[in-house]
C-alpha cells in the first residue's frame, strides 16, 4: 500500500470537507424555523386547560366546549381543570401535570388554554419536557399564556399559537385566521381591519411607523404579552431572540411601566439583535393620575424601539381586543413597517 498516496487522498477528502457547508447550516429566515406540529382536522379531539387563572363557574367551561364543537373539533377536559387554588386553577403541580398529561395523549391533538390572567410562570419547573418535545402539538392562547409560548421556544423547539384563548370571543375574523393557519396550512397576510368611523380621515385601527423603523425583514416570529415576557427574564424559560421579529402587547399598563419594561428588555439585551418589532394593542394604558408633561406610549416606544435600526411598527390587531390575530410563535414571517402588514413565508403545520 502506498501510505504517502493515502495520506494524500485523506487530505483532499477533509479540504473538501473544511470548505463545504454544513449540512444543517441552510441559508435564509426558513432555515431558523422551529419544528412543525400537525395541522388541525375536523373530528380531532384537542385538550382544555386553565395554566393560569380560574373560570368563575362551571358554566363558563360549557360555553368554551360548546365554541370547539363549533369548530368541528371534539373537547377533552383536562383532570384539573375545575380546580381552584386562591385565584389560580388549582395546585401548580396540578396544573403543570394536565398539560404533561395533555402532550402525551396520543389522541389529543392540539391544546386550548381556556384563559389566561396569572399562573403560568408558576408551573414552569414542574412540566415534563422529555414528553413535550417528543409530541409537537398546537398549543394555542395569548396573554399570560405567553410564558407558555416562551418556555416552549426556549426548551420545546416547536411552533405554537399566540392566539384567542378557548374563552375568547371568536369571531368570524378571528376564526378564519385560526382555521388558514391551523387547518389548512395556509400562510395569510396580517393587515388590520378598515377603520368604519364617520371621519374624512380614519383613526381606528391605524398603524405606524416607530421612528426610524422603515422597511421590511424577515425573522422567526417571538413575543407575546410584554408584562410575562419580561418576567422571564433571567430564567431558563427566555429564548434567543437573535435574529428574530420581536411581537409584543399589553392591557392595563400605564405609559411609565411599559418604558421601564422595555428599558429591561433593552438592558437584558433582548432587543439588541431582532431584525424587526411590531408592537400590537396596548388596550388602556394610560396613566389613571396626572398626565401633565408625561410621555405618551407612542414616544415610550418610538424611544425604546424606533432607534434600533430595524423595522418597526405599532397598532397591529393583536392584543386584548376581540377578533386578535393569531401569531405563530416561531413561524418564520415578513413584516412591512411602511404598510403595516405582516405575513407568514411557509406553513406552520404539516
Amino acid at each position: 500500500m502506498d501510505m504517502n498516496a493515502t495520506r494524500r487522498q485523506i487530505m483532499a477528502g477533509l479540504a473538501v470537507m473544511l470548505s463545504s457547508p454544513p449540512l444543517l447550516a441552510a441559508s435564509g429566515p426558513a432555515a431558523k424555523a422551529a419544528r412543525k406540529p400537525s395541522r388541525l382536522r375536523i373530528g380531532d379531539t384537542v385538550g382544555l386547560i386553565e395554566p393560569a387563572s380560574a373560570s368563575d363557574e362551571p358554566f363558563q367551561i360549557q360555553l368554551v366546549e360548546e365554541a370547539i364543537v363549533a369548530m368541528g373539533l371534539k373537547p377533552k377536559r383536562a383532570a384539573h381543570l375545575l380546580d381552584r387554588f386562591g385565584y389560580l386553577a388549582g395546585q401548580d403541580k396540578d396544573r403543570a401535570s394536565d398539560i404533561n398529561a395533555m402532550f402525551a395523549d396520543t389522541d389529543v391533538k392540539a391544546i386550548f388554554a381556556v384563559r389566561g390572567g396569572w399562573g403560568s410562570a408558576r408551573l414552569l419547573p414542574f412540566l415534563d419536557w422529555n414528553i413535550i418535545r417528543a409530541n409537537p402539538k398546537l398549543l394555542t392562547g395569548f396573554s399570560d399564556i405567553t410564558a407558555l409560548h416562551m418556555a416552549i421556544a426556549a426548551k420545546g423547539g416547536f411552533v405554537t399559537l399566540h392566539g384567542p384563548n378557548a374563552g375568547s370571543a371568536w369571531g368570524k375574523a378571528s376564526w378564519d385566521i385560526y382555521r388558514d393557519i391551523a387547518f389548512d396550512a395556509g400562510t395569510p397576510l396580517f393587515t388590520n381591519p378598515v377603520g368604519d368611523e364617520d371621519r374624512m380621515a380614519q383613526r381606528r385601527w391605524r398603524t405606524r411607523v416607530l421612528g426610524a423603523g422603515k422597511g421590511k425583514a424577515q425573522g422567526k416570529l417571538l413575543g407575546g404579552n410584554l408584562t410575562v415576557l419580561t418576567a422571564l427574564v433571567g430564567t431558563p424559560y427566555l429564548p434567543s431572540f437573535d435574529g428574530a421579529i420581536l411581537f409584543l402587547e399589553d392591557v392595563d399598563e400605564a405609559e411609565y411601566r411599559i418604558d421601564r419594561m422595555l428599558t429591561q428588555l433593552g438592558q437584558a439585551g433582548v432587543l439588541k439583535n431582532l431584525k424587526g418589532v411590531v408592537f400590537g394593542q396596548c388596550t388602556d394604558c394610560v396613566n389613571k393620575g396626572s398626565s401633565y408633561g408625561a410621555f405618551t406610549l407612542n414616544d415610550v416606544l418610538t424611544q425604546h424601539l424606533g432607534g434600533l435600526g430595524i423595522p418597526a411598527y405599532q397598532g397591529a390587531f393583536f392584543g386584548h381586543i376581540t377578533d386578535q390575530f393569531t401569531l405563530p410563535v416561531g413561524g418564520v414571517a415578513e413584516i412591512d413597517a411602511d404598510a403595516g402588514t405582516l405575513r407568514l413565508l411557509e406553513p406552520v403545520v404539516v
